[in-house]
């Protein structure tokens, strides 16, 4: 019987002799790496945070002590330490376990989290919550440091050091976010890291204290400044302290005993503690230690049947080529990412152009503005993103790049479905968040020459340009992509004589309509095909050109249906040329939870065998037919014609 068939609780791991812990640890890693290695997920994150997540559980009684993990791709030890180890090979999969805490998973889980920076603010409302109720239990607050370059942690920070709640702080200290962390606040941990001599004489002045007896308030008031006095001299520059914090450490975060005892100690505190811990990234497992950052986030090595699984050209490493063309062409390219150099495909020009491209640290809403500023002073920037990261920096990219009218670009990648990462990553907002925003063009590139086109064309745009593009391999383009792009018009990707309907589709989705329009051709159900190419601005009078002669539109994107180009394309129709039917295929506004990308694309009949069975069951398609027809309804689809009255008004 193995460790882990022991352990259904974090009550059980605490009953362990100490003597087994490390070995509970390695044999945590093996799974950890199997389970990644299968079906993908963040290992270096996880295989560093093993030894202090045993030792969390080990002081701290969860759920009653709430420990509150921020991101939560460190969170995958705690998973198996809470009951769900018999559970982890589903890790990621559908129907399996998330790979970020999740509160319908587990008691134990206190927050959905899958974004960076938030777990102070949320573990500093949830203790505070809980001393306005009279409920007891610690709160600790787990915080990598890559994390803590966002501003939102600072924030937190100061506020916790304002009401000296007694409140947890644990900085797990990689020296990594996802990319090697940058800027001073890593200079500055690393001087905190690169010596024990604060701890030392922590402990001896705590020893001090302890033996003089109480003798009054103003004695002890006395003893305590001494103790920050000779803080202050021993170590001057202590942020944490100066916050109003207990700071202790640094510790080795991969010594059981030494953080067990930290952690005991922090849960008699009454005010609020930081504990830093240092880890290695990918520890326990050579080629993520060598190379934490390309072991991030990995996508599954192997098939069912022990098969390497093949790798196709990606959006990404299109868009990643294309700045090298661009950067080497025009010397005002320069290049923006939030800690994710690699992620976004940039990490070839940060090398050739090293000067060129910007990493501000996990801190979106800094690199916005600090594009508007770029883009201000006369450079071309180029903000890499993923969509569900640009979400935290709307109102940066409103006030400070779209209202003034600043040309800078968004390659916005994972656009759409993204798949294992689940609910806080899927990247199906962006259209409707920035569509209504002014002077904003955004383009969906359908295949790798449009993806290159519409870079090369943003950088002629005044004004602000999103390129948005979707996880995962480029499907295969056609001939009319190499057309030059005119902003607001599509193009023809298929036309067939008799043809009563046809499909406008976004992205992607227009190379999978044109196929499915292939497939029911056959059929003799006859669809002609428009690329749109982007989703704003919409050109009025080409739209209606183009719509006016069908009997029926279908509309094909991989966003919100609620605020989505469907939904505008209504619009414009219903005014200038009522009566058409308009239907959408779309997604809905409440995110899937995780499974592969070609499995949400399926559910939400978004691939093209989704598409094929949504124009099967349009009327028009039905009617011309008859009875001997299909006679198949998609009830996916939804109409979306709007009563001329009603756009009056």
């Amino acid at each position: 019987m193995s460790l882990l068939d022991s352990i259904k609780s974090p009550k059980d791991l605490r009953r362990l002799d100490a003597a087994v812990l490390q070995p509970l640890a390695e044999e945590m890693r093996r799974l950890i790496v199997s389970t990644v290695n299968s079906n993908g997920g963040h290992m270096s994150s996880n295989l560093g945070a093993i030894e202090l997540t045993i030792a969390l559980h080990r002081v701290f009684e969860s759920p009653q002590d709430a420990i509150v993990w921020d991101v939560g791709h460190q969170s995958y030890a705690h998973k198996i330490l809470t009951g769900r180890a018999s559970m982890f090979p589903g890790l990621r999969r559908k129907g399996g376990l998330s790979g970020f805490p999740r509160r319908s998973e587990s008691e134990h889980d206190l927050f959905d989290t899958g974004h960076a920076s938030t777990s102070i603010s949320s573990a500093l409302g949830l203790l505070e919550a809980r001393i306005r109720n009279g409920e007891s239990g610690k709160v600790i607050a787990v915080i990598g440091d890559g994390a803590l370059t966002g501003g939102m942690a600072f924030e937190a920070l100061s506020h916790a050091g304002q009401l000296g709640r007694p409140l947890v702080v644990v900085l797990n200290d990689n020296k990594m976010s996802i990319s090697p962390n940058v800027g001073a606040l890593a200079r500055y941990l690393s001087g905190l890291s690169a010596t024990v001599r604060y701890q030392r004489f922590r402990d001896r002045i705590d020893s001090s204290i302890r033996s003089i007896p109480r003798v009054g308030d103003h004695l002890l008031d006395l003893v305590v400044r001494a103790k920050r006095a000779v803080k202050a001299v021993l170590f001057k520059e202590n942020l944490f302290a100066d916050l109003g914090y207990e700071y202790v450490g640094p510790l080795d975060g991969h010594d059981i005993p030494a953080m067990t005892t930290a952690f005991r100690r922090a849960k008699k505190l009454k005010r609020p503690v930081v504990i830093h811990v240092v880890t290695r990234k990918g520890k326990g497992f050579d080629k993520a230690e060598e190379d934490p950052a390309a072991f991030h986030g990995v996508p599954p090595a192997f098939c069912a049947d022990g098969t390497e699984i093949p790798r196709n050209i990606t959006f990404t490493e299109v868009f990643g080529s294309t700045m090298m063309e661009l950067a080497a062409e025009d010397r005002r390219v320069v290049a923006i990412t939030a800690a994710m150099s690699k992620g976004t495909g940039l990490e070839t020009m940060r090398k050739a152009f090293p000067g060129r491209v910007y990493d501000v640290g996990i801190a979106e809403q800094h690199a916005v503005t600090f594009a508007a500023g770029l883009a201000a002073g006369g450079d071309r920037p180029v903000v890499a993103i993923y969509s569900t990261f640009l979400q935290r920096a709307a109102d940066q990219v409103f006030h400070d790049v779209a209202l003034p009218n600043l040309p800078v670009i968004f390659a916005v990648d994972r656009a759409g479905l993204v798949g294992e990462d689940g609910e806080t990553h899927q990247g199906i907002y962006d259209l409707a968040m920035f569509r209504c925003m002014p002077n904003m063009t955004i383009l969906a590139p359908s295949d790798a020459s449009e993806l290159n086109l519409f870079m090369r064309r943003a950088l002629h745009i005044d004004g602000p340009v999103i390129i948005r593009y979707p996880k995962g391999p480029v499907p295969c383009g056609e001939d009319a992509c190499h057309i030059d792009l005119e902003r607001g018009r599509g193009i023809s990707l298929r036309t067939r004589e008799g043809s009563r309907s046809c499909v406008l589709a976004l992205g992607p989705q227009a190379l999978y309509a044109a196929t499915a329009s292939d497939f029911l051709a056959a059929e003799g159900l006859n669809f002609d095909v428009f690329s749109l190419r982007g989703a704003a601005p919409l050109d009025e009078a080409w739209l209606v050109g183009a719509c006016a002669s069908y009997e029926c539109v279908a509309v094909i994107e991989e966003g919100t249906r609620s605020g989505g180009v469907g939904e505008a394309v209504a619009a414009i129709l219903s005014v200038r040329a009522p009566g058409i039917p308009v239907y959408i295929r779309a997604l809905g506004s409440v995110p899937p939870a995780q499974a592969s990308r070609a499995e949400l694309l399926a559910d939400a009949g978004l691939d093209e065998t989704g598409i094929r069975a949504f124009l099967r069951g349009l009327p028009p398609a039905r009617d011309r037919n008859g009875p001997g027809g299909s006679q198949t309804r998609d009830m996916g689809a939804e109409k979306a014609t709007i009563p001329v009255k009603a756009m009056a008004r």
